[in-house]
C-alpha cells in the first residue's frame, strides 16, 4: 500500500499507494453489515446510536471517495524512518519563511495525522491565514508508533515516554536544534513526557488536554475547579468504556476492529459525548460542526481500516494506562521547567481551569480559554487552533 526507499536510519520518501481490490473489499464489507436493533433510549447512553451509524455507512459505501484519503496525504511531503526498530511515518513541510520555528505536533486517538492536515497551511505560511511571517513553523507530523502508515511494534514497552523518545531523535535526525511540541489526546501524553525528559533542542511545549488531571484528584476551591472535577467524575463513570477496554483488553475489541469496518466507525465515534453528536449530526442532519464534515471524519476512519491498525492503536492505551503494562506505577519525571502553554476547548472532556495549569506546570507561560472546538479541536476548528499555536509560542518568542 505505499513505496519508500533507502536504508532503515534514513530518512526516505513516502507515498501512498492503495490497491483497486482493498477498496472494493471495503465497500463489499459495509455492504454486507449485520445490523443489530434499534437502542432502547433516546441517547448516546447505550452507545452509539443506529440512525448516525447506519447513514455513515450508506455514505461510506455509496458517496465517499475512497481514494480522498491517499490523495490529501500525498499532497503533501511524507517520509519514514526507523527509530528504535519501528519505522515510523511522518509529514514534513517547511515554511519558506525565514526563521519559521520547527514544530512537532502529536495527534491522539481515535484520530490520526488526518486530524492535523488543515493546520499545515495555517502554521506553516501563516501570512495567508491572517498572522505575520514571524509566527511561521517548520511542521513534523509524526503518525504514533502502530497508527496509520507507522509500523506496529512487535514488542511491549512503547509507553509514551518511548515515544517521547523517538520524536526527540526523529528532530535530531532532522536537524532540528532549537524546536518545540504540540499535542492533544495521546499526543498531549507524549509532549508531557517530551516535557519532562527535556531532550536538547526542546524549548517549549504546549498541549490543549491537562495530562496530570488524569492522574489524580485536583484542587476543587473553587466553583471552576469543582465544575471540572465532576466533568472528569462523569467520564469515568458513564464515558470511559473505550479507555477501559483499550488499557485492559485491547486484544479482544481488536478484532472485531480488523473484521467489521462499521464496528471500527463505531468504537471510533464512540468517544466523548461533544465529539460523538458532532460526527451524529454530520450525517443525519448534514449539519458539520466546523471542518468534522462526512467526509474528513471517513478519511480518518477508512485510514484506520486500510492500515489495519486498529488493534495496534488500541495497544497503545495498553501501553501508557493499562495497569498490567510495563509503565505501570512508574512515577513521572518531575515537571518540565521549560514554557510550558495551554488552551482550553469548550468543548473537551473537561473544562480545565487556569489554577489546575498552574498546579502542574512551574513555568506557565501561556493559557487562553476559547469560546468553540472540543476534543478534536485542530480537525474541528484549524484555523483557530493554529492561531492559539501560533499566540502560544509567540509569547515564548518573545521572552527570548
Amino acid at each position: 500500500m505505499s513505496t519508500a526507499a533507502g536504508t532503515a536510519t534514513e530518512i526516505r520518501p513516502f507515498e501512498i499507494d492503495i490497491p483497486e481490490d482493498t477498496i472494493g473489499d471495503l465497500r463489499r464489507r459495509i455492504e454486507a453489515t449485520r445490523w443489530p436493533s434499534k437502542e432502547l433510549v433516546d441517547d448516546r447512553s447505550q452507545g452509539v446510536q443506529l440512525a448516525p451509524l447506519r447513514e455513515l455507512a450508506r455514505y461510506w459505501a455509496e458517496e465517499y471517495d475512497f481514494d480522498r484519503v491517499a490523495a490529501r496525504l500525498n499532497a503533501l511531503p511524507q517520509f519514514t524512518t526507523e527509530i528504535d526498530g519501528v519505522d515510523i511515518h511522518f509529514i514534513h513541510v517547511e515554511s519558506e519563511h525565514e526563521h519559521a520555528l520547527p514544530l512537532i505536533m502529536t495527534h491522539g486517538w481515535p484520530g490520526s495525522v488526518v486530524e492535523l492536515l488543515d493546520t499545515v497551511g495555517p502554521l506553516t505560511d501563516p501570512t495567508a491565514h491572517g498572522g505575520d511571517a514571524e509566527e511561521a513553523f517548520h511542521l513534523v507530523l509524526p503518525s504514533l508508533p502502530g497508527y496509520g502508515f507507522s509500523d506496529e511494534p512487535v514488542e511491549i514497552g512503547w509507553d509514551l515516554s518511548r515515544t517521547a523518545r523517538a520524536w526527540a531523535e526523529l528532530m535530531r535526525r532532522l536537524g532540528y536544534t532549537r524546536y518545540v511540541a504540540q499535542g492533544g489526546d495521546v499526543g498531549a501524553g507524549v509532549t508531557d513526557a517530551m516535557g519532562r525528559q527535556a531532550p536538547d533542542g526542546l524549548v517549549g511545549i504546549h498541549t490543549n488536554l491537562l495530562v496530570p488531571a488524569l492522574g489524580g484528584p485536583m484542587p476543587t476551591d473553587t466553583d471552576e475547579e469543582r465544575a471540572a472535577a465532576a466533568q472528569i467524575a462523569t467520564f469515568r463513570q458513564s464515558g470511559n468504556g473505550y479507555f477501559v477496554e483499550m488499557a485492559t483488553r485491547p486484544q479482544t475489541i481488536g478484532y472485531a476492529l480488523l473484521d467489521s469496518p462499521v464496528a471500527l466507525a463505531a468504537w471510533m465515534a464512540d468517544h466523548d459525548t461533544d465529539a460523538y453528536y458532532k460526527i451524529a449530526g454530520a450525517f443525519v442532519d448534514g449539519k458539520p460542526s466546523g471542518n468534522l464534515t462526512r467526509d474528513h471524519i471517513l478519511d480518518n476512519i477508512t485510514l484506520y481500516w486500510l492500515t489495519g491498525t486498529g488493534a495496534c492503536a488500541a495497544r497503545s492505551y495498553w501501553e501508557a494506562y493499562g495497569p498490567d503494562a510495563p509503565a505501570a506505577g512508574l512515577e513521572p519525571l518531575p515537571p518540565p521547567a521549560i514554557p510550558f502553554g495551554f488552551t482550553t476547548f469548550p468543548g473537551e472532556i473537561w473544562r480545565t481551569p487556569r489554577s489546575w495549569v498552574e498546579a502542574s506546570y512551574p513555568n506557565v507561560s501561556y493559557f487562553n480559554e476559547v469560546d468553540k472546538g472540543g476534543h478534536f479541536a485542530a480537525w474541528e476548528e484549524p484555523e483557530l487552533f493554529s492561531t492559539e499555536i501560533r499566540a502560544a509560542f509567540n509569547t515564548l518568542r518573545r521572552k527570548e
